[in-house]
C-alpha cells in the first residue's frame, strides 16, 4: 500500500454544502486516491492533527465513537455518525510494532473518530465499510521522533493497512483570507521542491522544515504539518507525487496532499 499525506480540509465540510463545493478539488482527489490503490485496503490507519498525547497511543476501540472537534458549524453537524469498525487486533499489532522501534504507546480503549479522520474517510469510504484506526501524535511535535514512528509502521502496508497522515499544509486559523496568499503559496512551493529531491536530502530538508520560507507563519503550531513526517517515514526512500493541489481556499490559502509509493 501507499502512503499519504493529505490536507483533509476545514471542520465536517462534507455536511456543509457550501464548503464541500468549496473542496470539489479535495473531493475529487480523495475519490482518485481510493480508485488507485493495489487493492482494497484491509483497514485504514489514519495519523490526525487532531488527536495528541504524551506517547503514539493508538486506538484500540472495536466501535470508536464520535468526537464532534469543532465549533460554530450548524446543529446537525454534531450528530455525525461515521460507523467503520475500530480495528482492536490491528491496534495490537501496532503498538508492539511501535513499541519494538524503542517509542513510547499505550492502546487507548475510548478514543473516537475526530474530523480529520471522519471528513476525509466519509468520502473515501462513504459506506463506512472499511476498519479504521487512529495512532495519536505526540505533543512534543518532534520531527525526527514521528518519521521514526513512520518506520514503525512500515510493515502494515504488506500486510495490506492503508496509512493516511491527515492534517494541512496551511494551517493558521488566525489568517484566512487574502493574507494567507503569499505565505501558504512560498511554503507549498517550497514543500513541493522538498519532496521531488532524492530521500536523503528530502529527509534533511523536511527535518529542517522551520527554516522554509514563512514557515512559522504557515505553521503556528504544527499540529497539522508532523501527519506528512509519519507517512514519510513509513514510505521512506518511494517517490512522492502531488495528489492534490488548490489555491484560493478560503479566500487565499494555497494547500497539497501527497502519495508515498
Amino acid at each position: 500500500m501507499p502512503t499519504y499525506f493529505i490536507s483533509h480540509g476545514g471542520g465536517p465540510w462534507p455536511w456543509v454544502p457550501q464548503m464541500r463545493a468549496q473542496f470539489h478539488n479535495l473531493e475529487a482527489s480523495l475519490r482518485q486516491m481510493v480508485a488507485d490503490l493495489p487493492a482494497p485496503p484491509k483497514a485504514v490507519l489514519v495519523i490526525s492533527g487532531h488527536w495528541e498525547d504524551a506517547v503514539f497511543a493508538v486506538m484500540g476501540a472495536a466501535n470508536p465513537p464520535m468526537l464532534y472537534d469543532y465549533s460554530g458549524f450548524p446543529p446537525e453537524t454534531y450528530h455525525i455518525t461515521y460507523p467503520a469498525p475500530g480495528a482492536p487486533d490491528l491496534a495490537a499489532r501496532t503498538a508492539g510494532l511501535i513499541k519494538a522501534a524503542g517509542l513510547p504507546t499505550r492502546i487507548d480503549p475510548d478514543r473516537g473518530f475526530d474530523h480529520g479522520t471522519f471528513a476525509p474517510l466519509f468520502i473515501l469510504f462513504p459506506d463506512a465499510d472499511v476498519p479504521v484506526y487512529q495512532v495519536s501524535l505526540r505533543h512534543t511535535f518532534d520531527p525526527a521522533e514521528h518519521v521514526a514512528l513512520g518506520r514503525a509502521l512500515a510493515p502494515l502496508r504488506d500486510e495490506g493497512v492503508m496509512i493516511v497522515g491527515s492534517g494541512l499544509s496551511y494551517h493558521n486559523l488566525r489568517l484566512f483570507g487574502p493574507g494567507a496568499k503569499i505565505p501558504s503559496e512560498a511554503f507549498d512551493a517550497w514543500l513541493d521542491d522538498a519532496l521531488a529531491q532524492d530521500p536523503d536530502t528530502r529527509l534533511h530538508a523536511l527535518l529542517n522544515w522551520e527554516a522554509a520560507p514563512h514557515a512559522r507563519t504557515c505553521h503556528a503550531r504544527e499540529d497539522h504539518f508532523v501527519p506528512l513526517f509519519a507517512a514519510l517515514g513509513a514510505a521512506e526512500g518511494e517517490p512522492a507525487t502531488r495528489i492534490y493541489h488548490d489555491r484560493d481556499l478560503m479566500g487565499g490559502v494555497t494547500a497539497s496532499s501527497y502519495r508515498f509509493g
